[in-house]
């Protein structure tokens, strides 16, 4: 494809739309502050929910409307007709159904390259992921996410690698090219006690200049002259909803807010610009693991530092926030039935996710005890039989599942299949699906979104806005 006309006929639509219509360009200019939407954009948040089917932002908002009367920041957007809306294709290079590595490199390195594969095409080329870019022309770029900031979606952004399981050398790939902020999980692949190679990342990043953040309040303290490395737990972040019915998670942990507000804070008053990636992992965790109330809380999280973009690109003017998620994954929803009303407001009751139940669970856990802490956690009152038929997943007597980041093969199928009869949310798969998803912009630059894009145009779509030129 033509990246110039791409562009080109981006701006001819939105032109010839208003043309065709009148009265609906007369609506957008209520809401469009056009001479704000045309600027170059200075600076480009990108928020990514990673693995979100639409199931999902449905959910989260009626979840949030009928517990506050209010529903999420992402469709109240919608609601207000402030952003510019299309759909996606997300496919890789090697299937239709993308994993997240080859989401994050289309968008990272403008080409669709295998599963697995962090900007390498298929024929083993480099391609340059757009933070470099971006580094270059002389901006400041960071990401931050609840997964391992080595994971793959701030990976693609960031660095080229044949295999997306190389976290160990993606964190010293991040040493050599000096990001500004990287903040999320993933210890292990920086401290010394636990990488392979036993080098202590933490001192190396400390001796080029880090503030080195292992908490919250390291976090928070940290001082926005010099560049920062906050890995705040050994692989990902805690869910949200353990991080806060849990004094000690919610003490040592920061929120995907507090990270993406810190991390606007130290770039903000570059006179170049900064580029930032703000990704909400664990929706993605959650929904391999059929845990809606891991997902939907997680979810709730994300739309919080969606709040924190927005408020800042409104008082700056010169910021684009691209919101979208990289692929949808096991496409949940609420299912019909005569108490699908009190069923789904059920989760509001919710304390912990289904990873926390099923791991207070041991082989020598009695069954009154399971029913205890599933009563504690969700609120309802598992039967006997579906008790033991929990039981049986850790004495021996029952099939292990497996399934994507389920190390210690928890049962979590089975158990949201159980949960099915008191909550109503159904799902389809435990893995991603091959969805067209969700794409909103908000500020300079969005007039460049066409109603239906390949996830690899929005690489030159944010070259375009920020008026980067592609040659490097």
């Amino acid at each position: 494809m033509d990246r110039r006309r791409f562009f080109r006929n981006g701006s001819l639509f939105t032109f010839g739309a208003a043309f065709l219509n009148p009265f609906e360009a007369s609506a957008n200019q209520i809401n469009f502050d056009d001479a704000d939407k045309n600027k170059t954009a200075k600076n480009i948040i990108l928020l990514v929910s990673d693995g979100m089917s639409v199931g999902t932002l449905n959910m989260t908002d009626l979840y949030l409307n009928r517990k506050n009367g209010v529903g999420s920041n992402w469709l109240q957007l919608y609601k207000d007709n402030r952003v510019s809306r299309a759909l996606m294709d997300t496919a890789s290079a090697s299937s239709i159904v993308t994993d997240s590595a080859a989401a994050s490199s289309s968008w990272g390195g403008g080409f669709r390259v295998n599963n697995g594969s962090l900007n390498v095409s298929p024929s083993g080329e480099l391609n340059l992921p757009i933070w470099q870019k971006f580094k270059k022309k002389g901006k400041m770029a960071g990401c931050v996410t609840t997964v391992p900031i080595t994971h793959a979606t701030p990976a693609g952004f960031c660095v080229s690698t044949k295999s997306r399981n190389s976290q160990e050398d993606i964190a010293e790939m991040y040493l050599d090219l000096g990001f500004d902020v990287m903040m999320g999980g993933g210890q292990k692949y920086f401290d010394p006690a636990s990488r392979k190679d036993q080098k202590d990342l933490f001192a190396q990043f400390k001796s080029k200049g880090y503030q080195i953040a292992k908490s919250r309040n390291e976090m928070i303290q940290t001082a926005n002259d010099k560049p920062i490395l906050g890995v705040f737990h050994e692989d990902a972040l805690p869910y949200s909803i353990d991080r806060n019915n849990e004094k000690d998670f919610y003490e040592a942990v920061p929120s995907l807010a507090e990270m993406t507000q810190k991390a606007i804070d130290r770039m903000k008053n570059h006179k170049n610009g900064f580029v930032l990636q703000v990704e909400g992992g664990k929706v993605d965790w959650a929904a391999h693991a059929n845990d809606i109330g891991g997902l939907l809380y997680d979810q709730v999280a994300f739309d919080e530092a969606i709040k924190v973009a927005i408020d800042f690109a409104e008082k700056d003017k010169n910021t684009l926030v691209i919101i979208t998620t990289d692929h949808g994954n096991a496409n949940p929803g609420i299912i019909y039935g005569k108490n699908a009303n009190t069923n789904f407001d059920s989760i509001q009751n919710y304390k912990h996710s289904n990873e926390w139940i099923l791991n207070n669970i041991h082989p020598d856990s009695t069954i009154s005890q399971i029913k205890e802490i599933i009563d504690f956690a969700n609120g309802t009152t598992l039967s006997e039989e579906n008790a033991k038929t929990v039981l049986s997943y850790y004495d021996g007597l029952q099939k292990q599942e497996d399934g994507l980041y389920n190390y210690k093969k928890l049962p979590f199928k089975a158990f949201s299949e159980m949960q099915q009869k008191t909550n109503s949310v159904g799902w389809i798969s435990m893995d991603h699906s091959a969805d067209y998803v969700e794409l909103a912009l908000f500020g300079p630059g969005s007039n460049l979104l066409k109603p239906f894009i390949k996830n690899t145009d929005l690489h030159y779509l944010m070259l375009q806005a920020a008026e980067v030129e592609n040659k490097f």
